[in-house]
């Protein structure tokens, strides 16, 4: 039988530890952000008609000064298909709406001027709650138009579908 015996120096074990700790929180952090997240935190607060153009105007958007359309609606307080769907839009980009059912928030809607490739109108719609953006969605209203993110598309196809009302938003009640 062998028997080994080392002398460890409890401090040198200690620094080791705290620098696994420290690589292992940076690759979390690093690795664990999806792409789909908001990429415009500039504005926190979109309290007026400008914060919420400079808001859009963050993810490259060229809309128009004024919304063409404005109105409170109701976030459902019980989830439907429609309503899931929206929301797994929502979270894809750092948001949830369910934190916010049975509320009444502000909906507004800017047409979007610069969507690559646009035959038909898009629209951008920005839902508000308390001075903040909670949710919201750029829809092309075009035959096979869909509903997509925020986020400027590196193609002129978008990715993600979703049932759309006669305005072109989705069904929010």
């Amino acid at each position: 039988m062998l028997v080994m015996t080392a002398k460890v120096d409890k401090k040198k074990i200690a620094i080791i530890l705290a620098a696994v700790v420290v690589v292992v929180a940076a690759l979390f952090l690093l690795l664990g952000r999806e792409d789909s997240t908001p990429t415009s935190t500039s504005v926190t607060s979109v309290s007026s008609n400008d914060d919420r153009v400079k808001f859009l105007a963050g993810f490259g958007w060229d809309v128009t000064n004024s919304p063409v359309e404005s109105s409170q609606v109701r976030i459902p307080q019980e989830t439907t298909e429609v309503f899931d769907r929206y929301n797994s839009l929502q979270k894809s980009q750092g948001y949830d709406l369910s934190a916010y059912a049975g509320e009444t928030v502000m909906r507004y809607v800017y047409k979007i001027n610069n969507y690559p490739g646009a035959t038909e109108p898009v629209y951008a719609t920005l839902l508000i709650s308390k001075n903040q953006v909670i949710g919201g969605d750029v829809t092309d209203t075009a035959a096979k138009g869909v509903i997509r993110s925020f986020k400027m598309p590196t193609q002129t196809v978008p990715s993600a579908t979703t049932p759309t009302t006669q305005t072109g938003s989705p069904e929010v009640n």
